[in-house]
């Protein structure tokens, strides 16, 4: 199966060089990782240029100009790029452990999308962190110093937990998997939703009613999610209110989505 990684980015090289450092060492490596930059500057094309030269994995650069959060529009560009049968979505802020792509790869299943989970770190250690941290022994020496929270979602036991439901609970979508004919069949995330909050809780609800069911694997799929400050919270209402909109509503399929980006 051909996976495609999307990492949404804006204006956080340092984080981004952290992540894509992370999928760029897997135990089973992506087909592709797609950077979904929603208007950062020139700096961001530069770094994924030099990285870009380090590695045989093709690395995209799909980019907007800046107006405002735009997260839903970029991803949606983004994953109409995509080659692959199956995405994985990433932020700039989450560094993966080393058996990320094997472990969504190994749990994916028809019917499902996969809820994965992170470890929170402090800002005192977000700066230096690197993917060779994305272990439960790291994890438990920073909680010690009270500069990691979450930490048994890095734990990795002989024999996951795996839990499957139509819960909302937890929806986040900087560690989540679908296949991307799945992702199609429900045109994507609602461009609608622009500024912080909730554009992924809406589109799970749309994959409910499609007929997905969610996949919880504890003990596996798990990033460490690097310390920066809250986004703006001044549309949250707004998606809010859009999203309730979306319960109440009996259809999946969004009208301003993914839809205009695709090609025959």
């Amino acid at each position: 199966m051909k996976i495609s990684i999307i990492i949404s980015t804006y204006n956080r090289t340092h984080y981004l060089q952290k992540t894509l450092e992370g999928y760029l060492n897997q135990t089973y490596p992506p087909n592709e990782i797609i950077i979904a930059d929603d208007g950062s500057t020139s700096n961001t094309a530069d770094v994924i240029g030099t990285i870009s030269k380090t590695t045989n994995i093709p690395i995209i650069h799909v980019w907007h100009e800046d107006k405002g959060f735009r997260l839903s529009k970029i991803r949606n560009k983004a994953i109409a790029k995509s080659t692959s049968d199956y995405i994985i979505l990433s932020d700039d802020d989450s560094v993966p452990c080393i058996y990320m792509v094997q472990d969504h790869n190994r749990y994916a299943e028809e019917g499902y999308f996969i809820q994965g989970h992170r470890v929170l770190l402090a800002e005192s250690v977000s700066q230096q962190f690197t993917y060779k941290q994305c272990d439960f022994k790291s994890a438990l020496n920073m909680w010690f110093r009270k500069d990691a929270k979450n930490i048994t979602n890095a734990m990795r036991l002989p024999i996951p937990i795996i839990r499957k439901s139509v819960s909302l609970r937890g929806i986040r979508s900087c560690n989540m998997s679908f296949f991307k004919k799945d992702f199609i069949a429900v045109n994507g995330f609602n461009e609608d939703f622009e500024g912080w909050g909730k554009e992924d809780s809406e589109l799970v609800v749309r994959f409910y009613k499609y007929g997905l069911k969610r996949k919880d694997i504890k003990f596996r799929l798990y990033c460490f999610h690097l310390y920066h400050k809250e986004y703006s919270r001044d549309k949250l209402q707004r998606n809010i209110d859009m999203f309730e909109n979306a319960k109440r509503n009996d259809s999946y399929y969004c009208l301003n989505g993914v839809d205009k980006y695709l090609t025959d």
